[in-house]
């Protein structure tokens, strides 16, 4: 499938001071399923940008603006052609082993609630390739009546009337790794019910076959229809901008096919 896209962040600067520097994880990466046609950032003002890479191996482009601004509107746009490999990941640059995402972090703390959940759900299940299945399929019954703007961490998200994609893909993640499987936390785009808009998900480690994605809010592993951009250990390790804070994000986005 082809997926045009484009992606705008409206930013309105706190304050007037001088100079800003961001990280931007924006851009897509190329792999066995993913496969980036033409990408481009632009920005509205006067500002350099710098190509890089950071500590998980997600492309990255650092973003210098001298100041002083009042509002700064940044617009990611291209198109990937993807392939639908069932969730596996193929191909990628794993910079980290994956025992390192067996971490907590403040946003997916372990948690006893979310543990034993894991534990109910996947006692059946032969080994874990069917828990990690099993998991994904009943999140989304629990929470799909209940999307929402999201919670501060995993464990209170796991308690609430409402939860987002971030949420679920944070949940994902500490029931995963309650039952000693690897997981991270996956941003990137999504078409759904007609629309691509940003989305985030989860991909835990399977021996034997590697990464494999799952996304809780669809209940089944990403398709042909998830562009795969950041990955990290929650949802702060692969946000679109990292650095001071943002405000008035306008995401939109086309997708063809």
């Amino acid at each position: 499938m082809r997926i045009a896209i484009e992606h705008q962040i409206t930013h309105r600067v706190q304050g007037r001071g001088g100079a800003i520097a961001q990280m931007l994880r924006l851009t897509p990466g190329n792999s066995d399923d993913q496969t980036v046609g033409h990408w481009r950032i632009d920005v509205d003002c006067d500002a350099r940008l710098r190509p890089g890479q950071d500590g998980f191996g997600n492309a990255v482009t650092m973003l210098y603006i001298e100041g002083p601004v009042e509002q700064v509107t940044i617009t990611a746009s291209g198109d990937v052609l993807t392939s639908d490999a069932h969730g596996v990941v193929h191909g990628t640059i794993e910079t980290l082993p994956p025992a390192l995402f067996l971490r907590a972090t403040p946003a997916t703390p372990q948690d006893a609630a979310i543990a034993a959940f894991a534990r109910e759900v996947t006692q059946d299940t032969d080994g874990p390739l069917a828990a990690l299945h099993a998991l994904n399929a009943a999140l989304h019954r629990r929470f799909a009546d209940k999307v929402g703007p999201g919670a501060a961490d995993a464990g209170q998200a796991f308690a609430a009337d409402a939860v987002g994609a971030c949420d679920l893909a944070h949940i994902f993640c500490v029931a995963a790794r309650s039952l000693a499987i690897p997981a991270r936390f996956v941003s990137g785009f999504a078409l759904l019910d007609g629309t691509t808009s940003a989305h985030c998900w989860a991909e835990a480690h399977v021996e034997g076959l590697g990464w494999i994605g799952f996304d809780p809010s669809i209940g089944l592993s990403p398709q042909d229809r998830h562009v795969r951009v950041a990955v990290a250990l929650d949802a702060a390790g692969a946000a679109p901008v990292a650095g001071e804070a943002w405000s008035d994000r306008v995401p939109t986005a086309a997708a063809s096919q």
